[in-house]
């Protein structure tokens, strides 16, 4: 009788997975807005790639692997089999490579299909919102193909091109923190001066909060990532970054600013002088020089750890710091809010293509059968951009490689693993830019009076 139940259950669930119908029409389908959900489902794909490659760069992956008997070239055989599988690739930074390079080879290919879809009503719609099943399909084959690829000089290239697309992304990253945390301000304030006071407690004990943590994070960094007589370049950014937070902070309460945007304000200057905290840190744990960039466990265990001047790289990768699980968070986080956000700042709707409100939850609509199915809300028009959300998460699947990998560039030749200064210079740079980015959005409404930017 289960059986029966699990088989009626699966075929209800059929056209949502392989059928020409938009996963709107299926009943297995959570009841909410046909926009949500396919964006959810796309989101799951690029979460479930980055599980794959967490769980193929664990350390002690490959010697596990090697044990299987007739699996691994080197490892236990079985008499009469040869052993076929190279497990130098499928495991470590270059399987990360490959299954972040099928991941956003697949994201491009929709990035392209979609360009200039208008409505549901347009045949690339169906494809969009249905047939998960055949992309399921389509991005395991591209992944299957990506681990075929010659080592040659394939994985230096796409550092570079993992260079490229992180820096976008972590401005992607900023501009919806941005966006949420106006949202989140917005609500608070509303809640507040409907009469509870107490909401007012709750935005000052944030703002509070992050700012102290900023402050601990720069205390921390003068203290363990500079030196009196080198470390120039961490001065630097420390320092600059430093005054930039400040600038933006005082920027985002002068009266002028609150006139025109009355819902500025700390918070959320608070959460962007944090996050420009974080990739400061993340960029000088990149620095090649040892002396300047002290791992985490060194400093917790008071172990030196410093690499004599001038001496080589030994190869031995730290594949988890402390650093990259929050930022494996922060890009959770903000993959998690892009796929069901619903914004009314239009400044941030008009950079991230998408309309006011266009990602709330629907009631659903019951059916003949008394199954209520998705809504159809993008009839009239989309309620964001699907070429650029493809987009989006293609920028993601480069962010997560070079996450996982540390930001090392890869070195054919050696087999190892390097801190490179190009990492160091492209988060710092992103960093500026999205302080820029933000100022502008605080500056533009007095700059150009006679445009919207409510």
């Amino acid at each position: 009788m289960g059986a029966c139940l699990a088989l009626c259950s699966l075929a209800s669930c059929a056209s949502c997975l392989c059928g020409s119908a938009p996963c709107l029409l299926c009943g297995c389908c959570p009841s909410s807005n046909n926009s949500t959900i396919t964006r959810l489902v796309f989101s799951f794909f690029l979460l479930m790639g980055t599980f794959v490659s967490v769980i193929m760069i664990l350390p002690g992956m490959e010697t596990q692997l090697r044990k299987i008997p007739g699996f691994c070239k080197g490892g236990t055989s079985i008499p009469g089999v040869e052993n076929q599988v190279d497990c130098n690739v499928i495991v470590g930074y270059k399987s990360v490579y490959r299954m972040c390079f099928a991941m956003t080879c697949f994201f491009f290919l929709f990035c392209v299909i979609m360009i200039r879809v208008r409505s549901s009503k347009d045949p690339r719609a169906a494809i969009q919102n249905g047939f998960w099943f055949f992309k399921f399909l389509i991005l395991v084959g591209i992944t299957v193909g990506a681990f075929f690829i010659p080592d040659g000089t394939f994985h230096d290239v796409w550092f570079y091109f993992g260079l490229v697309g992180s820096f976008i992304f972590i401005i992607i990253q900023l501009i919806l923190l941005i966006d949420f945390a106006h949202s989140w301000n917005k609500a608070w304030v509303e809640n507040a001066e409907n009469g509870n006071k107490c909401w007012f407690a709750g935005l000052l004990s944030f703002t509070v909060l992050h700012y102290a943590l900023a402050i601990a994070a720069v205390v921390l960094f003068y203290i363990y990532y500079t030196m009196p007589d080198n470390c120039t370049e961490h001065k630097v950014f420390i320092s600059l970054n430093l005054i930039f937070c400040v600038i933006v902070s005082i920027v985002s309460v002068l009266p002028k600013i609150q006139a025109t945007q009355p819902y500025s304000g700390l918070l959320q200057a608070s959460i962007i002088s944090l996050y420009t905290m974080y990739v400061t840190w993340s960029a000088m744990t990149n620095n090649p020089n040892r002396k300047c960039n002290p791992s985490l466990l060194s400093l917790v265990s008071n172990v030196n750890t410093t690499q004599p001047s001038g001496g080589s790289p030994t190869g031995q990768v730290q594949w988890w710091d402390a650093q990259g699980i929050v930022g494996l968070i922060i890009f959770l986080f903000c993959t998690l809010y892009a796929s069901i956000r619903s914004s009314s700042n239009t400044q941030v709707n008009k950079l991230m293509q998408t309309e006011e409100g266009g990602g709330s939850g629907g009631e659903g609509v019951v059916g003949e059968d008394g199954i209520r199915r998705a809504v159809d809300n993008e009839e009239e028009s989309v309620t964001y951009n699907y070429s650029f959300f493809h987009f989006h998460l293609c920028l993601a699947s480069l962010y997560i490689m070079m996450t996982l990998t540390n930001w090392y560039k890869p070195e054919t030749n050696t087999q190892v693993m390097q801190s490179t200064m190009p990492a160091v210079w492209v988060k710092m740079s992103s960093s500026w830019l999205g302080l820029g980015l933000y100022l502008w959005t605080l500056i533009a409404p007095l700059i150009f009076p006679d445009r919207d930017f409510s």
